[in-house]
């Protein structure tokens, strides 16, 4: 038990950088405190003492605003930073190294009874602040949850899942890479909208078809052609609808 606290003691000083020390973790990390209270609260749970169990997670939740149920497994090295509002259902599963912020939701959307309905979340994962996981599906290994996405199917490893509902903005190549970099509220600075690079495309094609049908005046008119002039419009400018997109 005493190596598990160590580790997790560590794990917030490595994450979080206004963590100053060891004292200052077990004294002032809610987060901190909700675990350790959900190790008290499961054993009750696995030993039949469900009512003891749900009191336990009850208290919790009163002093550190996180509500864990009993039944909830979570692995080792688990950082729930500031952790107000946050909610973990009963057959939530929560793998080694993961990192949850204020507000984050891992519900269900199911009621039927002993059924797998809170997701499961694999190793490495960061789930932002706000963020809602519904369902019993898997957020792979090493996945980002930008804050206050709202997730409804399955997260690829390595990937990074923003909006409402949430779609995939990255993927990295190198899930080894991926897994080492840590990256806060889940958002990764290299990380890229689909749908932008898809308007930025259009764009930047638009912009190309509109020189080619300059030049095709132009060598329609040298030619001795008429061409007919319509009305002037606003000049297209890529540069500055390409900003807008961003």
């Amino acid at each position: 038990m005493f190596t598990h606290l160590r580790e997790d003691i560590s794990s917030i000083i490595e994450r979080d950088p206004a963590a100053r020390n060891a004292w200052e973790v077990v004294t002032c990390y809610p987060g901190f405190h909700a675990i350790v209270m959900h190790g008290w609260a499961q054993w009750c749970w696995k030993n039949e003492l469900k009512w003891l169990g749900r009191f336990i997670s009850q208290l919790a939740r009163w002093f550190t605003g996180i509500e864990i149920h009993p039944g909830a497994t979570i692995g080792r090295r688990v950082f729930i930073d500031h952790g107000f509002g946050v909610v973990i259902g009963e057959t939530a599963e929560i793998g080694d190294d993961c990192t949850i912020y204020q507000g984050v939701t891992l519900g269900g959307t199911s009621l039927n009874r002993g059924a797998k309905r809170h997701p499961t979340l694999g190793r490495g994962v960061i789930i932002g602040a706000g963020a809602k996981v519904l369902g019993g599906f898997t957020v792979g290994e090493g996945a980002k949850v930008g804050s206050n996405a709202v997730v409804v199917k399955e997260v690829p490893p390595g990937a990074t899942a923003v909006g409402n509902p949430a779609h995939i903005v990255q993927k990295d190549i190198h899930e080894e890479t991926a897994a080492r970099m840590f990256s806060a509220y889940g958002i990764s600075p290299t990380s890229d909208d689909p749908m932008s690079s898809a308007l930025r495309g259009l764009i930047s094609q638009a912009a190309a078809q509109e020189h080619q049908m300059i030049k095709i005046i132009a060598a329609l008119q040298g030619a001795g052609m008429k061409c007919e002039v319509l009305s002037e419009v606003d000049k297209f400018d890529p540069v500055q609808l390409n900003k807008l997109v961003e």
